[in-house]
């Protein structure tokens, strides 16, 4: 059996469950095929996060790969929301099985 691994760029965004439609939006702009939400918990400069109540004090983790262009773009677009916002966003090259 033969594999093909492929190169790309895994972008991790952690934010304030308020900004998911946004963050999801500025997939869609970008044309990114996949993308995974996964609620989180923590603590940071803007407080705890314990996502105890749905909608308030709750934040999200969105995880998609990418090319080098669209991490680029994952990294500088969401900037702004960052001034009134917990938000922070990381990319890592990654090789793996996916398209």
């Amino acid at each position: 059996m033969s594999t093909s691994v492929a190169k790309g760029v895994l972008v991790t965004i952690i934010g304030e469950a308020f900004l998911q439609d946004r963050l999801i939006q500025l997939l869609t702009k970008l044309g990114v095929s996949g993308h995974t939400i996964i609620p989180a918990q923590g603590a940071g400069s803007h407080g705890r996060r314990m996502g105890d109540m749905a909608g308030h004090n709750t934040s999200i983790e969105i995880k998609t790969i990418v090319n080098s262009k669209a991490s680029e773009q994952l990294l500088e677009d969401p900037e702004p929301l960052r001034s009134n916002h917990a938000l922070i966003a990381f990319r890592q090259t990654v090789d793996g099985l996916f398209d």
